[in-house]
């Protein structure tokens, strides 16, 4: 297996979508340059969304327009239709993401569509991305459960990962998005997805509701993925996942990582800076343990 894991930063879109306070263009810039700086190598932009359902990435071309990219680095979107492409290619955007869930419950709440509908209206974004020269990611919520059904089969998570690699997704990650699961269930999930998508195609992604993120990606690093979803200060949420707490935070998972040896090019001063001015930005203390602790032995 690979010594590098790579980290897909979802901090300036999954983590900021959240915010009540409306976080300002030109923050959102200095958030994602910073990173950068800091040696992430994928930083999730933001998201070609309706401004109506999700004021706080009304701002997505503004952002990408005043953006410094760095060679070598990736900058993806969401996108949720083609309308968001359209959107996304108008703004020079050469990487994007498209999202659904495993549970029925949850993507009727979230975007007002059965599983197999969603399926149905991503495949034209996918195909056309595609065809655009641009690679594209596919999101999986929902995979160890659901705020509304509860237990979601495996059966259905491996059936949708499998959809979004037959599609053309290059990665695809499979998203805790409210935090239930444990070491055993998510190792379990993994295997079972890899069983029919490469595990090199796999991504993890996991909120920290109930403490176990952290313990849950170790799970998955010795199980074999060796790509990582997280969130620079354990920002995030989600909008349509009561009580959902964020991500694991960024800072936490290079903690870890460094800890087993395991590459990731990140300079982990350099992204507690980024965490200290953050915080400051967003009139909070940080909330991660890394960032908490560097705090107080300063």
């Amino acid at each position: 297996m690979s010594n590098t894991v790579k980290i897909v930063e979802v901090g300036p879109r999954d983590g900021l979508q959240n915010e009540k306070q409306i976080v300002p263009a030109a923050t959102k810039i200095a958030l994602i340059e910073r990173l950068a700086a800091a040696g992430l190598k994928e930083i999730e932009a933001t998201s070609f969304v309706s401004p109506k359902w999700v004021p706080q990435m009304a701002d997505a071309a503004e952002v990408l327009a005043g953006l410094k990219r760095q060679p070598g680095v990736c900058y993806p979107v969401l996108v949720p239709n083609l309308q968001g492409l359209e959107r996304a290619l108008a703004s020079g955007v050469q990487e994007i993401a498209v999202f659904t869930a495993a549970s029925d419950a949850f993507n009727r709440k979230n975007i007002n569509a059965s599983v197999d509908e969603s399926l149905t209206r991503i495949q034209p974004v996918v195909a056309e991305a595609l065809a655009k020269g641009m690679t594209v990611r596919g999101y999986v919520s929902t995979v160890l459960g659901c705020p509304y059904q509860g237990e979601v089969p495996l059966s259905e998570v491996v059936r949708v990962t499998a959809a979004l690699a037959d599609m053309g997704c290059g990665e695809i990650s499979l998203g805790d998005t409210i935090g239930v699961g444990t070491p055993k269930k998510a190792a379990e999930m993994l295997r079972a997805c890899a069983s029919v998508v490469p595990m090199q195609r796999l991504a993890v992604h996991f909120h920290d509701t109930y403490g176990q993120a952290l313990a849950n990606i170790y799970a998955c690093l010795e199980a074999g993925v060796r790509v990582v979803d997280a969130s620079v200060g354990g920002l995030g949420g989600c909008p349509y996942a009561k009580g959902a707490t964020g991500n694991v935070a960024t800072e936490d998972l290079v903690y870890l990582l460094d800890g087993l040896g395991l590459e990731t090019g990140i300079d982990l001063d350099r992204l507690c800076e980024v965490v200290g001015w953050m915080s400051a930005e967003l009139t909070r203390v940080p909330v991660s343990h890394v960032a908490s602790a560097r705090q107080r032995l300063n």
